[in-house]
């Protein structure tokens, strides 16, 4: 079982970002449960995840393989990535991106 976070633990969200590339050629499967765990998250703030792949590891692509939907609140969020049909992708990354609204 491939376990490793595609986004580092206790990481303090503030503005877009990219975690780092995740091989997962060597996947038992080729279908793997993401978890997003959200343990704070402020007052008009939304936060997107979406996970790309790569062939190589440097080219991503122009669209996500899958996103979780829009989040606004804390909690463990699960989601299926299914890469069976996709065999070109070897590695993996998250990308994040933060959506502030109101006052302020």
């Amino acid at each position: 079982m491939l376990e490793v976070f595609l986004v580092p633990e206790k990481t303090v969200v503030t503005e877009r970002g990219d975690g780092a590339a995740v091989e997962v050629s060597s996947a038992q499967s080729r279908v793997l449960l993401l978890t997003l765990t959200i343990t704070d998250i402020v007052e008009q703030e939304a936060l997107d995840v979406s996970i790309w792949g790569s062939a190589e590891g440097n080219a991503w692509g122009q669209k996500p393989l899958i996103a979780f939907p829009q989040k606004f609140y804390r909690g463990e969020h699960p989601l299926l990535l299914d890469l069976a049909a996709r065999p070109e992708v070897k590695h993996v990354r998250a990308h994040w991106e933060v959506n502030r609204w109101g006052r302020g």
